[in-house]
């Protein structure tokens, strides 16, 4: 058995079993590096060597956290969610409300989506938006499973097709430069989001799916301290969310800016500060709240760089495909089907389609070539193969994000209730859809 694979199966059966992502992650890499050959010494020496890899992303969602509670205690959230409560409650029938929910779930299709592109900064804004907004959903009786979808789909889907933002970054600076790098020819930048439209409409119909089929039906959540939200505000600062608007202002800018989420998170923080909201007293509070808030999420993405790591070392990757060259003889559809679910394998324990196409672009496409696959079709592969673990893997912040928001009063479960959802919704039709592109381009 490929160590890649012994590790990544591993990771997932131990995670649906409930057990702690972050132990599962370090157990199962180092069972894939000993089942490579990798003396204990070295797997662990791998495993710690990658765990700075993750410290940014890390670094980045404690204060993430930090912010959104700042932001909490300004009283926007909460003129925010009573402003749309007072709707809801106003509707007199059940047509109404259902249009103020499917109103709600375009406007964060549309926000998730700008975060990519319009406003490029990725899932920064889901700790800071979607606590709030947790009321809202809790009113509407809307199955947060299918929130996780929504946001999922407006994380990734973007960067699929359009060129702009950090579809410009996947597109063009890695997918487009890491095929001519390998020997691709003839093709263009702008062949590639032609590419993966095929693609893309595969995530379209996994979101049309969860939305009308799966997750239609109400469900209730207990009401908890940020699920409570009075319909007539009373203590709401004027002030006060002047300064928050200035300190959500300032955090996007600088972040913009310099590219950092921690300086734009750390340059609204201090707005906040010096605007008055919080005292300098209660900034150790503050923080500790937002660092727990975030705690879970930021120990994942460290134990998946170490995990990252630990798999590169093993080379499984290479020998994981060279099988796979050797094992399918001339069956095209055969193979352009296991370079997808390959590509799913190593995505899912790399937790990065951004990471994940450097390594497998090297062998796909003379692999590709070798079967016959046009060029188009071999951009369609790659593109495909690397993207379907983004959208279904434990360790992706693509799945991390979304559950960072919506378990904030600790009602939504990480694995079971924003990974697999997400991961039937979307890696599924992205097989399919990826498969066929492959074979119709």
């Amino acid at each position: 058995m490929n160590p890649v694979v012994i590790s990544v199966c591993i990771m997932l059966l131990l995670a649906l079993m409930r057990v702690n992502v972050v132990v599962a992650l370090t157990f199962s890499a180092i069972v894939g590096g000993l089942s490579a050959g990798m003396n204990i010494t070295d797997t662990i020496a791998a495993f710690e060597g990658g765990l700075g890899g993750g410290a940014t992303i890390a670094l980045s969602y404690a204060m993430l956290g930090t912010f959104a509670v700042a932001i909490s205690k300004s009283g926007i959230t909460d003129l925010l969610a009573q402003s749309v409560i007072k709707r809801i409650n106003g509707q007199e029938n059940d047509t109404a409300s259902t249009g103020l929910k499917y109103g709600v779930l375009v406007a964060l299709i549309l926000i998730t989506m700008s975060s990519q592109n319009v406003i490029p900064v990725h899932i920064a804004f889901i700790p800071i938006l979607i606590p709030p907004l947790l009321a809202v959903f809790s009113k509407l009786n809307i199955d947060r499973r299918m929130i996780a979808c929504v946001l999922t789909f407006g994380l990734v889907t973007p960067y699929m097709i359009l060129p702009i933002g950090f579809g410009g970054i996947f597109l063009n600076n890695i997918l487009l430069k890491n095929l001519n790098d390998n020997g691709l020819q003839n093709i263009s930048a702008s062949d590639v989001p032609m590419a993966m439209l095929l693609p893309a409409l595969g995530m379209i119909t996994g979101l049309l799916v969860a939305i009308f089929v799966s997750y239609r039906k109400p469900r209730t959540y207990k009401e908890t301290e940020i699920t409570h939200v009075d319909a007539e505000p009373s203590h709401i600062n004027k002030k006060h969310i002047l300064v928050a608007v200035v300190a959500i202002v300032a955090a996007l800018s600088v972040q913009l800016y310099t590219g950092s989420m921690i300086i734009g998170a750390l340059a609204g923080f201090m707005v906040f500060t010096f605007g008055g909201v919080i005292a300098w007293k209660e900034t150790q509070d503050v923080f500790t709240r937002g660092v727990h808030m975030m705690a879970m999420i930021g120990f994942i993405m460290i134990a998946a760089a170490g995990f990252a790591a630990v798999m590169k070392a093993t080379g499984g990757v290479e020998t994981l495909v060279e099988a796979l060259s050797t094992s399918i003889g001339d069956n095209k559809p055969l193979a352009a089907l296991l370079m997808l679910i390959v590509g799913l394998l190593v995505t899912m324990g790399i937790g990065s389609s951004f990471s994940t196409i450097p390594i497998i672009a090297t062998i796909y496409v003379p692999l590709a070539t070798a079967f016959g696959f046009s060029p188009m079709a071999i951009v369609a592969l790659v593109g495909t193969a690397a993207a379907l673990g983004d959208a279904g893997s434990p360790a992706s912040d693509s799945t991390l994000g979304p559950t960072s928001g919506l378990n904030a009063d600790g009602q939504h479960e990480h694995i079971w209730q924003t990974v697999v959802p997400t991961f039937i919704h979307y890696n599924i039709p992205l097989i399919i859809f990826g498969w066929v592109a492959a074979m119709v381009l």
